[in-house]
């Protein structure tokens, strides 16, 4: 554990990546999104997707997590264990931080009507349907969805080069192609809308996070044979 914790200690060393960058693209994103809704005229309410927009930059920190972090963790002989348990802890940190960051802004935008302006970044009524709880968990699956997702395309670029990263894109570009042609030409869109709806965001959420431990795991394979 006390490896496992400096690993941890290590991917923190340069904060920005994982704290205050974050935070600086995330009120950029609140204050252009409030200063749009503030010139759309009427009083009905206004929703956005301004508040994704650190969720995607967690896809970023998870390739720097491998491509920068790891070679720099092999020159201090830390474990290839160690170093995977310690870098998916941080990441559960940093998503669990994004989360708290989300319940205040939605707090803050409930006490203030939307900033004034009937204007909603955070508290987006589909994704609060399950209370504070169930939105904590829809913010932190998907910030750290998109930073597995990072890790593990990093993982397997420095295990089996571009040309392999290229040909596991394109297959499952083609996989989920191949899914929507099928729902698409057996009119299953109604089911499809109908499960979604019936799941809601938290029943997502938590599938999302079954998605991330396959993915977890298909990136520790990967890992095994990782070049620093």
């Amino acid at each position: 554990m006390r490896r496992t914790l400096n690993v941890i200690r290590l991917q923190l060393i340069n904060r920005q990546t994982f704290v205050w960058v974050p935070l600086i693209v995330l009120g950029a994103a609140t204050l252009i999104s409030v200063l749009i809704y503030a010139m759309i005229p009427g009083d009905e309410p206004k929703y956005g997707g301004g508040g994704q927009a650190p969720l995607w930059y967690f896809f970023a920190i998870g390739m720097s997590a491998m491509t920068l972090t790891f070679p720099f963790s092999q020159a201090m002989s830390i474990t290839r264990r160690d170093f995977f348990l310690g870098t998916v802890l941080t990441a559960v940190l940093g998503s669990a931080f994004m989360g708290v960051l989300f319940l205040l802004g939605g707090a803050v935008e409930t006490l203030t009507n939307g900033y004034g302006v009937n204007g909603w970044v955070f508290y987006l009524p589909w994704l609060w349907e399950a209370g504070p709880v169930g939105a904590f968990i829809v913010y932190f699956t998907l910030a750290l969805f998109f930073f597995v997702v990072g890790f593990t395309g990093a993982t397997i670029y420095k295990s089996w080069g571009p040309l392999v990263l290229t040909i596991a894109s394109i297959a499952l570009a083609l996989v989920l192609v191949g899914l929507v042609f099928l729902v698409t030409r057996l009119e299953l869109w109604g089911h499809v809308g109908r499960g979604i709806g019936d799941l809601g965001a938290l029943g997502l959420a938590l599938w999302g996070l079954v998605v991330v431990a396959v993915l977890a795991g298909v990136s520790f394979l990967a890992f095994r044979r990782a070049i620093p």
